[in-house]
């Protein structure tokens, strides 16, 4: 039996990608299409599951409709506040939501390379990050490269909100060892790029994943649905998803 499934957010760039996708894979159907004036309340008794994709200061009213009607929820919106992530962990004490800042199987295996790179490297490496993405894009850094960047943190003990240099402009003096540098590009029609760089005296590993389409995006979410539905209440993500913890 197909995982039916509510499109949120069906308008967008990534709905219009995920409607396409689900038309073209069997395991899962499409239960409804909504968007901004739709009532998406009306249509959670006929999904198992809804993929929303679209704006931050919408997603904590989102998964409390879920939540209420007892639906796993897939969020792939990204530039959420503290108050609204908060409220998705309460959700998701009541249903299962995945919640990712990249649905791609290729990203989410760029998070387990940075991971085991930061760790087989060492201290010895300066950390860069890297993501440029298309001229319509709102939020910045990109979710996939603030992931990438915690990963950094995480594993060199580092603190995301103290250690984050956001670009580089004036007499900034030298790079220090605790630095991780984030740099975000915006221009044209590209789906994503993210590279991670650890630097060294003598050598440089560098670590990129490039979208070319949507589609990558969408397939993950609808692979996520799929695998929420009927799991126990929690906070995931896509790591979970593929079994990469």
């Amino acid at each position: 039996m197909s995982t039916r499934v509510v499109i949120n957010g069906s308008r967008g760039r990534m709905g219009q990608a995920l409607l396409s996708c689900v038309a073209a894979d069997p395991a899962v159907s499409l239960a409804a299409s909504t968007d901004v004036g739709d009532d998406l309340q009306a249509v959670l008794g006929g999904c198992d599951a809804v993929i929303d994709f679209t704006h931050a200061t919408a997603t904590a009213g989102i998964a409390d409709l879920c939540a209420a009607a007892g639906k796993a929820l897939v969020i792939g919106t990204t530039g959420h506040d503290d108050e609204a992530c908060a409220r998705i962990a309460a959700c998701a004490k009541t249903i299962p939501v995945v919640f990712a800042p990249n649905f791609s199987v290729g990203v989410n295996t760029l998070f387990w390379l940075t991971r085991k790179a930061a760790e087989i490297l060492g201290p010895d490496f300066d950390l860069e990050v890297v993501e440029m993405h298309h001229r319509l894009k709102k939020d910045a850094p990109s979710g996939t490269a603030r992931r990438l960047a915690e990963i950094l943190a995480e594993v060199r003990d580092l603190d995301y909100t103290k250690d984050v240099m956001h670009g580089r402009e004036g007499m900034v003096g030298e790079r220090t060892p605790r630095e991780i540098g984030m740099h975000a590009i915006r221009g044209g029609d590209v789906v994503g790029d993210h590279t991670v760089v650890f630097a060294n005296i003598g050598e440089r590993v560098e670590l990129t994943h490039k979208a070319s389409s949507r589609d990558t995006f969408a397939k993950g979410a609808l692979r996520a649905a799929c695998w929420a539905t009927g799991r126990q209440p929690g906070l995931y993500d896509m790591q979970d998803v593929l079994g990469l913890k």
